[in-house]
């Protein structure tokens, strides 16, 4: 064995070899020696592997697996994450996806190439010319690989894709589902899409003479035993039905303010528009309802209202579909009366995401303005009835930020962004560009937006605070208002009577008419973003920090949508109450109604929040932190009850056993910590801690009679415990027949259906079944949520699937009567609220 490590691994680079007798042989790397290698021995193939749950900070190893019925080694291996590829201007190293497994051009006998300045396409295309091509001829020969890439400038020109196309490489560009979410992540979203068609099945095996059956996730078996009265009757090859029930988008929470512009508008039915997620929200706040327009698949990043305010057009990211390919970004027009989509453009010719929109207005509304966030952002014009594309032009290399026809002339255009004013003109076909000259006045670093007057004069908005009127048709600038705003305008609104009114980085909302309004929103609801004019003197506000207010200048602005701001992880549901709270890494908790669908109370705490748990009595409820810190929290004045820590590492689960005497808490650090609960949990006292895994706790239930608990963690053991005593239990004769108060952990005999083809363990964020057990949910990593029935143990059993979502779903549940049920958004941030029909 050390011998043919050996030939790969310079002796002092291996760190330890363990023969564990039973299932593996691993060879453990240290974090600075992970060289992308595979090998053989005794005629078995090795492969690298990276450890459950992207543990990136542990060391990687290699695994054969012995037993007959796991999955079938293959004979290449899989290559490091690739946060070790350079990024900007050098070319990453790139790698390879094989079929059917995943092979890098990384390896001991493969050449460096050792760069003497920084790269542009020309040296790029010599690059790939005299390493990459002969790496790949000496690796695979004639089979076909994709070549992996970042979207650097070097590496995305016209003229590197030619030379590709030339060459007869497939390519795949490192570019996230959504620009604004982490790539890294996405990246291996986008690999574990396409291996997951070319992993062979999960293997499920029934051994019913032990009354037990054997699923395996990424090689490793995973035993669940079935109660004893199943075991006569029990056939793995049953098919299970298909839920009697389904769900409806009921209510949507959340707003995305923090990066988006020009997203919110008032329809003339009294519907607020505006998107968070992959949903449009249509809302009427007098008549308190929404609707939802659900036809993208992936992030929307823009949006604008047709003229006849009725048609609406959105824009979205580059996205995937519910079978794992990928999605062009595009855009959607659709009737805002009746939801139905009317025209799809772009499909094929956007790149990345749709970053800005604008329907014309002296025409007729006949053309759309789209902008693209590729590095080029290709500014086109659209004949959107045809679907027909009639100019493009590059805008610019930096970002763009708003982009807008003419209110008397369909052929002019004006865009702002970093660094830039152009002026727009369509001519036979063609955009012709005219730069727009500050003259005397100091260049801001970003023109942030713009509006027209009532006499067509541009008024645009800037970084530096100042408020610019450009003439009609003219390049030079007219009248303008310096330090308008102590920071950047980041919008400008020309209402119905001709008044200005502009918003800005420093909270203020300014009318700029004789009567000179000025209010400054609380620093709570963050920054103005985006302004539109509301009914009668009503104004509207989305705000970076998510919110929606309204209000009028000489009056309060109250908000009438909000959400999280940073990554969402905790929910949990009042036992006897219509109410559920959130809680997220933002560091906000917030209780909502879902009668009222408005928030209870909102509190800030010191550490972002995790996980959270209701106490059965619906008195207290307890938060997990990401730092060890927990706390617990009156449900009524949401004043603080008590404050511990138990490590210092992420708490990934808080629940309280039914009777309301224990709660058991769940760690990263491997551990699960016991608490005797008195006074309607007010009172804490330590028990111990469970100490059995070998990796951090994920998923917890509680037995009907709070004796026992259950526990997954992040390498899929399932572990009983006595929490009383913190002493685990071993016998299957006294597992097997126990009676679970809840079914939220991701293994277990009935609830194992659940898992997909070709899952590798990390697919399935959330389960969670009705309080009727009759139903069972699910949110996964590609942004769905499941609707199963329950139990749920038949090897792929059938379902609902509903999306909404953008990023990973991260936690689901069933609100106390099963009416109706939440899941949260991570990265989107949003909560969903379904209906179950």
């Amino acid at each position: 064995m050390q011998k043919c490590i050996f030939r790969f691994i310079r002796p002092q680079d291996w760190f330890a070899a363990i023969n564990l007798k039973d299932a593996y042989v691993h060879v453990s790397i240290l974090p600075h020696h992970r060289p992308f290698l595979w090998f053989a021995f005794e005629g078995r193939s090795y492969q690298y592997k990276v450890l459950p749950f992207r543990l990136s900070l542990l060391p990687r190893v290699f695994t054969k697996v012995t037993e007959a019925a796991l999955v079938p080694t293959r004979e290449q291996g899989i290559g490091e994450p690739p946060s070790a590829a350079l990024g900007g201007g050098r070319p990453s190293p790139g790698f390879a996806l094989s079929r059917p497994s995943l092979k890098v051009l990384c390896r001991p006998d493969t050449k460096l190439c050792f760069l003497k300045s920084t790269v542009n396409a020309v040296i790029y295309q010599e690059i790939l010319e005299h390493f990459m091509l002969p790496s790949a001829d000496k690796l695979y020969g004639d089979a076909d690989f994709i070549f992996q890439q970042n979207l650097a400038p070097a590496h995305s020109a016209k003229s590197t894709k030619s030379w590709f196309n030339d060459h007869g490489v497939t390519v795949l560009d490192w570019s996230a589902n959504s620009p604004d979410l982490n790539p890294i992540e996405n990246l291996w979203g986008i690999v574990k899409r396409k291996m997951r068609d070319t992993r062979p099945n999960n293997s499920v095996l029934l051994f019913l003479d032990e009354g037990y059956v054997k699923m395996y996730l990424k090689g490793r078996p995973i035993t669940m035993y079935m109660p004893r009265d199943l075991v006569d009757t029990y056939c793995l090859e049953a098919k299970a039905d298909l839920p009697p029930k389904k769900l409806k988008l009921d209510w949507v929470y959340g707003y995305r303010g923090r990066d988006c512009r020009s997203n919110l508008y008032l329809l003339p039915t009294g519907e607020t528009v505006y998107f968070i997620a992959s949903v449009v929200v249509l809302y009427n706040v007098d008549e308190q309802l929404q609707r939802h327009y659900t036809g993208h698949t992936d992030d929307i990043k823009c949006l604008t209202v047709h003229p006849d305010k009725i048609t609406i057009a959105t824009g979205q990211v580059a996205g995937t579909s519910s079978d794992g390919k990928q999605l062009a970004p595009h855009v959607r027009v659709w009737d805002s009366v009746s939801l139905n989509t009317l025209h799809i453009l772009g499909t094929g010719f956007f790149d990345r995401a749709l970053v800005c929109l604008s329907f014309s207005k002296s025409n007729g509304g006949s053309w759309l303005c789209v902008v693209d966030d590729s590095n080029d952002h290709i500014l086109s014009v659209w004949d959107w009835q045809r679907e027909e594309r009639l100019a493009e032009v590059k805008c610019s290399n930096e970002s763009v930020f708003a982009a807008d026809f003419h209110p008397t002339d369909a052929n002019i255009i004006v865009t702002c962004g970093k660094s830039h004013l152009y002026f727009w003109s369509l001519e036979k076909g063609s955009l012709v560009k005219k730069q727009g000259l500050f003259e005397k006045q100091e260049k801001p670093k970003f023109v942030l937006c713009v509006t027209f007057s009532e006499n067509g004069d541009a008024i645009t908005g800037d970084s530096s605070g100042n408020i610019l009127v450009w003439g009609k048709g003219k390049r030079i600038k007219g009248l303008a208002i310096q330090g308008a705003h102590e920071a950047s305008v980041f919008a400008l609104c020309m209402l119905r009577n001709g008044t200005l009114v502009s918003g800005g980085k420093d909270r203020k909302l300014i009318s700029w008419d004789e009567n000179y309004q000025k209010i400054q929103v609380p620093e709570l609801y963050g920054p103005i973003r985006t302004v539109a004019e509301g009914r009668g003197e009503t104004v509207l506000i989305g705000t970076t920090k998510n919110y929606v207010l309204q209000g009028s200048l000489d009056g309060e602005f109250i908000p009438i949508t909000q959400g999280h701001t940073d990554e969402l992880w905790g929910l949990t549901v009042h036992p006897l109450k219509h109410q559920f709270l959130t809680c997220g890494h933002d560091k906000h908790v917030c209780l909502w109604d879902s009668a009222s669908h408005r928030p209870i109370w909102t509190k800030t705490l010191e550490d972002a929040a995790q996980s959270a748990g209701f106490h059965p009595s619906g008195a207290t409820v307890a938060i997990g932190t990401q730092t060890g810190r927990w706390l617990v929290l009156d449900t009524e004045s949401k004043d603080l009850v008590t404050v511990h820590t138990d490590g210092n590492e992420q708490l990934s689960v808080m629940r309280f056993s039914p009777d309301g005497n224990f709660l058991a808490i769940g760690s990263h650090d491997n551990y699960i910590y016991i608490y005797a609960v008195a006074e309607n949990g007010k009172k804490y006292s330590r028990v111990g801690k469970c100490s059995g895994h070998s990796s951090f706790i994920t998923h917890l239930d509680w037995s009907v009679d709070s004796q026992y608990l259950v526990s997954n963690s992040g390498d899929y053991e399932i572990l009983y415990w006595i929490p009383s005593v913190c002493k685990q239990v071993v016998s299957v004769e006294t597992t097997r027949d126990i009676e679970w108060a809840t079914f939220t952990c991701i293994l277990g005999f009935h609830i194992f259906g659940l898992w997909p083809d070709g899952s590798d363990g990390t697919d399935i964020n959330a389960v969670c079944s009705s309080n009727a057990k009759k139903l069972l949910i699910t949110g996964d990593d590609f942004g769905k949520v499941h609707l199963f029935s329950f139990p749920c143990s038949q090897s792929r059993a059938p379902c609902h699937i509903y999306g909404g979502h953008s990023s990973h779903v991260t936690n689901v549940n069933f609100l106390n009567d099963d009416s109706q049920l939440i899941s949260t958004g991570g990265k989107d941030m949003s909560v969903m609220q379904w209906r179950v029909v």
